[in-house]
């Protein structure tokens, strides 16, 4: 069975695509997403095996979700209004395009290639780090430049990005941005970035603290220590 996540902003592009799926004996449609923002919690929680993925949506387009996801990544299959020219672009990235409307001919030809090959891909082979992560702020979402961010952690209530004195929710799990953002593990339940390197204080027990610009604490491991000092310059 090949699980499926649809993922566009036009709701009849969604119900038109799941029409011509629901007729695939072995496709499982896990579920549909408006949005990057519900396409990513959707990614992180159903893991499916392929995502049908519009290219330009609001706020945060397809390529700039992909560079949000950790490895190993599942089939991409753009579905887009690009001519030819723009999809030549995304041909040697992706494992398969589709264009608007979908053509049933077509779509039957990227299902084939799909059963073939189920081997998830490289996330850094499909887009480039991101620039800006998104961050829930109440009940709207936010694009938090990368520079701004000092420091990530988790804890019960999920993943936090900090900036300066602020406190930010996010989708993004530390493994994701471990591996798609410059942020440095320093600590099994922190990451921080390299600009929030100001100070660092050793403690016992070969522990040791940082000090961000900020004033902000954050904590460094023993298994990370070394690594921290030499980014630091220190033996």
């Amino acid at each position: 069975m090949i699980r499926v996540l649809l993922v566009d902003d036009e709701p009849f592009a969604r119900q038109e695509l799941m029409s011509q799926l629901a007729g695939e004996a072995d496709i499982q449609i896990l579920g549909q997403a408006a949005n990057a923002i519900e396409a990513l919690q959707q990614i992180n929680e159903l893991k499916p095996d392929v995502v049908f993925l519009d290219i330009q949506m609001p706020k945060v387009s397809g390529m700039e979700l992909i560079g949000l996801l950790a490895d190993p990544l599942p089939r991409i299959v753009f579905v887009t209004a690009f001519d030819d020219y723009a999809i030549q672009a995304f041909e040697e990235q992706a494992f398969d395009y589709l264009l608007k409307p979908v053509a049933p001919d077509r779509l039957a030809k990227t299902l084939h290639r799909l059963r073939q090959s189920l081997t998830p891909q490289p996330v850094r082979q499909l887009a480039p780090p991101p620039s800006r992560l998104p961050v829930f702020v109440h009940n709207r979402v936010k694009l938090l430049p990368l520079e701004a961010i000092d420091f990530a952690y988790s804890d019960l209530g999920g993943v936090h990005l900090v900036s300066g004195s602020e406190h930010y929710h996010t989708q993004l799990t530390l493994k994701a941005l471990e591996e798609q953002t410059p942020l440095i593990r320093c600590h099994r339940q922190y990451l921080v970035a390299p600009h929030a390197l100001g100070e660092l204080r050793l403690l016992e027990h070969q522990l040791a603290e940082i000090l961000t610009p900020a004033g902000q604490t954050v904590p460094v491991s023993r298994r990370f220590l070394p690594d921290i000092k030499a980014r630091l310059g220190l033996s």
